[in-house]
Formats: C-alpha cells, sequence, structure tokens
C-alpha cells in the first residue's frame, strides 16, 4: 500500500505520515521547501518515507506524480496558514487552498486506476465563518468571513462534487483547531505556551494577547489525522466534523497552563487589541455525533493534556537552548 502526503512538512502531514509508516504503508511526502521537510524527520527518514519538492501553483502537475507513483491513498494537507495569515496574499491563499484541490481531483478523474485511490481534503471549521447555529455539523451552511475560509469551502464543496458526479473515493474531514508541539508558533496554544514558559523561567515578564474571551473547539492533532486516516479506509467516503464537542476560552487556556507550573495566569497576562485577528470566527464548536457514530472515532485527549504537553515541552527547549 502507498500513500501521498502534500504539506509533509506540517503539524498534519508530519503526523499522518507517522502513522502511515507505522501501518506498513509506503509514503511520498510532497513539500514546497524541501530542506524543511528533511529537518523535521531528521536524522534519518524513517520506515519507506521518500521525500520530494513539489510545486503546487502548477495546474496539472499533480496528475505525474499519481502516475509514477500509483498511490492507494492520498491526504492532502497542503496550505497557506490560518491564524493571523488569513488575509495574507489571497491570490496565492485561493491557488493553494482552493484550486489546487481541483488539480488532485483531475488527477484522479483522469487516472486509471481511480477506483482504487481514496481521496482525503482536509478542511476547516473556518468555512462556517458567522456561524448560524452552535454546534456546527456536517448540515450546518457555510458562510466564510475570511480569503482562508472561502478557499477552504470551495475546495471542500468541490471535492464533494467529484463524489458525486464522478464516483470517486473522495471524501474531506472538517478539522477543528488541534494542537501539538508541531503547531505553528503563530497560534495561540503555542504561544500562551512559550509565554509560561518564558516567565517560569525568567526570561519574560508578561504574556501579551489579543482576547481572552474567544472560545474554540480545541482538540490533539495526532487524534484528528487518525480520524482522518478512519474516513479514507471506511467503506463509504463521507464528510465528517472533526472535533471534540467541547468548547474552551483563551482565558481557560491560560488557567490551565499558568496552573500547569504553579502561576496566576492573571498576575501575567495582558490584553492587547492590536493582537487581535482581522475578523474572528465566533462560537466555532463542533458537533462530532455522526463520525462517532459511523467510524467509531471520538477524541479522548483533554486540553489540559494538551497544554501541559505544550508547556513542557517549551520548557524543555528553552531550558536545553540556556544550557548550550
Amino acid at each position: 500500500m502507498k500513500a501521498i502526503v502534500t504539506g509533509v512538512s506540517g503539524q498534519d502531514g508530519f503526523y499522518m505520515t507517522m502513522l502511515l509508516l507505522e501501518r506498513g504503508i509506503s509514503v511520498l511526502g510532497l513539500t514546497s521547501n524541501l530542506a524543511v521537510a528533511n529537518s523535521q524527520f531528521a536524522p534519518r527518514l524513517p520506515g519507506d518515507l521518500s521525500l520530494a519538492e513539489f510545486d503546487y501553483r502548477r495546474p496539472g502537475n499533480f496528475s505525474t506524480v499519481v502516475e509514477e507513483f500509483e498511490p492507494n491513498f492520498i491526504f492532502n494537507f497542503a496550505a497557506r496558514a490560518t491564524g493571523q495569515g488569513m488575509f495574507d496574499s489571497p491570490y496565492e491563499m485561493n491557488r493553494l487552498n482552493g484550486a489546487f484541490v481541483v488539480d488532485i481531483l483531475e488527477a484522479l478523474r483522469n487516472s486509471p486506476r481511480r477506483d482504487e485511490i481514496s481521496f482525503c481534503q482536509s478542511s476547516s471549521s473556518e468555512m462556517f465563518g458567522n456561524v448560524l447555529e452552535t454546534p456546527q455539523s456536517e448540515a450546518t451552511a457555510f458562510r466564510p468571513k475570511s480569503p482562508y475560509g472561502a478557499a477552504k469551502s470551495y475546495a471542500h464543496h468541490m471535492t464533494s462534487i467529484y463524489r458525486t458526479t464522478y464516483q470517486l473515493r473522495c471524501c474531506s474531514a472538517i478539522f477543528y483547531n488541534h494542537e501539538s508541539i508541531r503547531r505553528s508558533t503563530q497560534f495561540v496554544t503555542r504561544k500562551i505556551a512559550r509565554g509560561v514558559a518564558g516567565i517560569k523561567l525568567g526570561l519574560a515578564q508578561h504574556l501579551s494577547l489579543g482576547s481572552l474571551d474567544i472560545s474554540r473547539d480545541w482538540g490533539y492533532a495526532p487524534e484528528y489525522v487518525q480520524a482522518m486516516y478512519q474516513m479514507a479506509t471506511a467503506g463509504q467516503p463521507a464528510d465528517y466534523v472533526v472535533a471534540t464537542g467541547r468548547l474552551n476560552s483563551v482565558r481557560r487556556l491560560c488557567e490551565i497552563a499558568f496552573g500547569h507550573v504553579g502561576l496566576d495566569y492573571q498576575q501575567y497576562v495582558r490584553v492587547d487589541p492590536d493582537a487581535r485577528r482581522a475578523v474572528e470566527s465566533v462560537n466555532l464548536h463542533g458537533d462530532p455525533a455522526r463520525i462517532r457514530r459511523e467510524l467509531g472515532w471520538s477524541a479522548k485527549v483533554t486540553i489540559e493534556s494538551i497544554m501541559a504537553e505544550l508547556v513542557d515541552h517549551e520548557l524543555g527547549h528553552m531550558q536545553s537552548a540556556a544550557s548550550s
């Protein structure tokens, strides 16, 4: 069995690759920066993994990869990031987060092995945007509020269209926020963890955040790629919300993270309005009932465990840097 993982150097690409390799599946990891990807899997490539630099901006380029590698699975994590960058370069955002998915779908449609390939797209809760209902399910309308959410919505709809029109084995995982030590530092969970570690070690005096009252459905990245794998190997392809079903505020994240090292967040956290995102989607709270019912998946790692892991990682990293 073989799989292509796009965006292999990102958080989700890394965890999906490791999951596939543990199951004896050969992986071709595609990346726009081969040096970064090599460093992610250093000191040597584990299992049957090969990495290749890929230009996501060239239409039709993906067909050659599918023809030569002959995958059984394709997992797409290639995307310009969310967070503070959701309004940066909207054209490039649409090209990578939206139009590239059509390149994948066209490659599948034209492949003589189309019936042997399962494709899973990484969709986003940002597609819901200005939500009409809480929590959100697979039936909730999309009302994106950013170029990121709009591009993801386009890719999501095109995946559904190709599944129904051409009977392709393709589906979308509607991921809510999911965290790990491999999450980019521009995201609030990592920002909080780094701030806590710095303050605990006497390297910083306070932590500035844009808002403490924003709430999200935060889960654990390794569990979420497991859900995506289960979707790709299910009997019938379908779209699923992948979420914990639990809301937590940024204030709660601070309380947990500072409390993990014996500190009171109220003494160190400052609110900085300039640090807020241009547009905040509110009440992004997922309803994972369908994936729990049909695939038996549910999120088990708590936000307390996630934040403790992030803080411990940052403490270890800072202590190692200080002693070197």
